[in-house]
């Protein structure tokens, strides 16, 4: 299959076809625009940030034992996956640019491969901490129930927040599978790539989120403490 840019054709109430002059032949207005939407997503995670800070000094002891209690083997593998991850979708995006197509869909596949994994361990992660009764509205962390209540608030963002940034991978996936179905059909392509640019910046936003997620919640408690279910 050939992979030459193939222009989106838009038809008119009269029945008359054009050419449709948009966002992937503006590649600053393109670039410009998801820009924007990603100081959206600093904002929303920004937000979640300093309220895990500002409740981390009222109950620093707390919070550190929350933290001990999680998982660092399977949160470090996570990372080291989200980075590994980065490293192919930006490899993808630059053999694209070179004019290697099938080497681009390649990294694009690796991608999807390391973001499923990801998903996969937090799921295992997740079910071990549900058995043992951490889980929002589950067991432990019910209003009634005797833990501590800083470490409640810890478990409550922690959940909130690696649901949320979850959420985000499985988009991201959606996404690569999208882009995927789109240089196939000749829409992206080594001169129109500005589609394949927004998603790898999409996934580097997705990956250093989690940098910072990681030592907030996983290594504060980590201080001569094994840790982990």
């Amino acid at each position: 299959m050939g992979h030459e840019y193939v222009p989106e054709i838009a038809t008119d109430r009269e029945g008359n076809q054009h050419e449709v002059q948009g966002w992937q032949g503006d590649f600053y207005g393109g670039k410009l625009g998801f820009w924007l939407f990603m100081l959206t997503e600093v904002m929303m995670f920004g937000a979640m940030f300093l309220a895990l800070a500002y409740y981390n000094t009222l109950h620093p002891q707390d919070f550190l034992d929350a933290s001990a209690s999680l998982n660092r083997l399977l949160g470090g593998t996570n990372t080291v996956i989200l980075l590994v991850s980065a490293l192919t979708m930006g490899l993808g995006l630059l053999k694209m640019r070179a004019g290697d197509v099938k080497g681009a869909k390649l990294m694009i596949w690796a991608t999807i491969i390391l973001a499923t994994a990801f998903l996969i361990i937090k799921g295992f992660e997740w079910r071990a901490e549900y058995n043992h009764g951490i889980f929002l509205m589950h067991d432990k962390l019910l209003p009634e129930s005797t833990l501590p209540f800083g470490q409640k608030l810890f478990f409550g963002l922690y959940f909130s927040m690696t649901g949320l940034h979850g959420v985000h991978i499985i988009i991201g996936i959606g996404l690569m599978l999208w882009l995927l179905k789109r240089i196939n059909a000749g829409n992206v392509t080594p001169d129109h790539y500005i589609l394949y640019w927004n998603i790898a910046l999409y996934w580097d936003i997705v990956h250093l989120i989690w940098v910072f997620v990681f030592p907030y919640y996983y290594m504060i408690g980590a201080g001569g403490v094994t840790g982990g279910h």
